[in-house]
């Protein structure tokens, strides 16, 4: 028994080149392997430490006044993260004083603006202090260049997808996009999602908005997620909807115009 190795390899171990999910770790007698273990108890330390870290909001501010943008700072109906997380109901409506004062901000200008922009730490506020400057700088900037108005960066914390739904009512923006931590995985803990909705309002389902998810260093990278969230802000505003009715079809458009054939699918027993 010495002499053999003490770990029996899955027949999948190909397959962990492409993709960092817990795939064909193999085993250790009736067990996980040492290595794999460690790093399943490490991947969810990591996990459970970005959902109560704390909301560097003052940081994000900074970084945003230091580019020329303005921001406003909300807070959720949830006065602290425990309750946060007991109560998703509250992270998605604003607090009274917080409501208040976006009430103020939009009766001190007549314009009504074509997009707003939230930041909101939700489960993962590592997501947003890595991820969220960078890709609101490339889209804000993008857009800006096309002649949008677009009203102040809000800043919130303890917020939930919807509460951007409040936002944009309050502020009159055509749409919002409110760009978000994701819940993390035991593989990624800074993911960060971006949801489109058109016509915000309290009570917009799921279905009525569009969402672009997996922002990270190992996931869809920052020129993609822009492009993409352009041309769906473009078609949104176009067709006046987000949500199950707008799609992301420029792949197949192009596929049409230059005649390509469909792609090719393999089976796993093709997998080298």
């Amino acid at each position: 028994m010495s002499d053999q190795h003490p770990v029996t390899e899955n027949p999948w171990q190909a397959l962990r080149r492409v993709t960092n999910a817990r795939i064909a770790l193999g085993r250790a007698g009736d067990s996980l392997p040492t290595d794999a273990l460690l790093a399943f108890q490490a991947d969810h330390a990591r996990a459970r430490d970005a959902v109560h870290l704390p909301f560097a909001a003052d940081v994000l501010e900074a970084q945003l006044a230091a580019e020329g943008l303005e921001t406003v700072r909300v807070q959720s109906a949830a006065a602290d993260r425990a309750t946060y997380l007991k109560r998703p109901d509250l992270g998605r409506r604003l607090s009274a004083e917080s409501r208040q004062a976006l009430e103020a901000l939009a009766a001190q200008t007549a314009t009504d603006y074509d997009a707003v922009f939230v930041i909101a730490d939700g489960l993962s506020a590592l997501a947003v202090h890595d991820h969220g400057v960078p890709m609101l700088l490339s889209a804000a900037h993008a857009l800006s260049g096309l002649g949008w108005r677009l009203a102040p960066i809000v800043i919130a914390e303890q917020g939930r997808v919807a509460l951007g739904d409040e936002i944009g009512a309050i502020l009159r923006a055509e749409q919002t996009a409110l760009l978000i931590g994701e819940r993390p995985g035991l593989s990624v803990a800074d993911s960060l999602g971006i949801y489109l909705t058109y016509g915000p309002q309290v009570g917009r389902s799921d279905a009525e908005r569009n969402c672009i998810s997996n922002i990270h260093r190992q996931g869809l990278r920052y020129p993609t997620a822009q492009q993409t969230l352009i041309y769906l802000m473009t078609q949104a505003r176009r067709r006046k909807l987000t949500g199950v009715e707008l799609k992301d079809d420029r792949a197949e458009a192009d596929q049409q115009a230059h005649q390509l054939p469909p792609p090719v699918a393999y089976s796993i027993a093709q997998i080298d």
